[in-house]
C-alpha cells in the first residue's frame, strides 16, 4: 500500500525548538557538576582525540582489539591478511618478480613498507638479500617476528615497529623498496605517499622500486537499478509501507 505524506501538514518532531549553542552555555554555566550530568548527560565525557585513544589501545594484544579500535589499528586484525595472502593472483606476482630475478636481490639490503605479515621480506629474502627490513606500524609486526622466526628468516629480516615517517633504520641507504600499498582502484588505501617518502629518504641513487608503474583504467557506466534504489528513491514523496 502506498501512503503519500502532506510535507506541509507533518507535525514538528520536537515539542520545544532546538537550542542554540550560546543558549545552552548560558545555562549550564553556573550548574554544578551533578545538576550537569542530570540534565545534559551527552555533554559529560568528553570527546577523545585519535592520539588519546592510540594511547589506550598501543598495549593491546591483537586478539584484544575490539571493533571500536578497529579504526586506528585495523591491520592488527588478522582477517585483512587472510584476504590479501589468499588473493592467489597478488601473492605470485609479488613472489615471481622477486624469486625470477635473484640477480637484482642477491647480497642486497632491502626495505619492506607496511609488511604486514612479513611475506614480502620472506620472498625477499628467498631471492638472495642479505638484510631485509620490513616496518609495520600495527600490531601485526609482532606475528610477523613470529613467522619470520618460524621459517628460519630471523637472521636476514628484522620486523621493526612503528611508522615510516618515524622509524630509524639501522642502515643509510636500501638497494630496493618493497611494498604491497595499492588498494581498491589502486589507491584506497593511501600509502602511496608512504612509500614515496621512504624512496625520497632511504633508496638509492641506482635503487630499485617494486612495483615502480601503476595503470589505472577508468570507464563510465550506467546502473540504473542502482541510481533507482540511491538517488531516485530521495526524489519521491510516496513511502511504501
Amino acid at each position: 500500500m502506498a501512503v503519500h505524506m502532506d510535507t506541509n501538514k507533518v507535525p514538528p518532531l520536537m515539542a520545544e525548538p532546538i537550542k542554540t549553542k550560546s543558549e545552552i552555555e548560558n545555562e549550564i554555566k553556573d550548574l554544578k557538576p551533578e545538576e550537569l550530568t542530570s540534565k545534559y548527560p551527552f555533554m559529560t565525557e568528553p570527546t577523545k582525540t585519535k592520539s588519546e585513544i592510540e594511547s589506550e589501545i598501543k598495549d593491546l594484544k591483537p586478539e584484544e582489539l575490539t571493533s571500536k579500535d578497529y579504526y586506528f589499528d585495523s591491520y592488527a586484525h588478522f582477517g585483512i591478511h587472510e584476504e590479501m595472502i589468499k588473493d592467489n593472483v597478488r601473492t605470485r606476482t609479488y613472489k615471481n618478480s622477486m624469486l625470477m630475478n635473484r640477480h637484482l636481490f642477491k647480497d642486497k639490503v632491502v626495505l619492506d613498507v607496511g609488511c604486514g605479515t612479513g611475506i614480502l621480506s620472506m620472498f625477499a629474502a628467498r631471492a638472495g638479500a642479505k638484510a631485509v627490513y620490513g616496518v609495520e606500524c600495527s600490531k601485526i609486526a609482532e606475528s610477523a617476528a613470529k613467522i619470520v622466526a618460524a621459517n628460519n628468516l630471523d637472521g636476514v629480516v628484522k620486523i621493526i615497529k612503528g611508522k615510516v615517517e618515524e622509524i630509524v633504520l639501522p642502515v643509510e641507504k636500501v638497494d630496493i623498496i618493497i611494498s604491497e600499498w595499492m588498494g581498491y582502484c589502486l589507491l584506497y588505501e593511501s600509502m602511496l605517499e608512504t612509500v614515496l617518502y621512504a624512496r625520497d629518504k632511504w633508496l638509492a641513487d641506482d635503487g630499485l622500486l617494486f612495483p615502480d608503474k601503476g595503470t589505472m583504467y577508468i570507464c563510465a557506466i550506467e546502473d540504473r537499478e542502482y541510481k533507482e534504489s540511491k538517488i531516485h528513491w530521495w526524489r519521491t514523496s510516496t513511502v511504501m509501507i
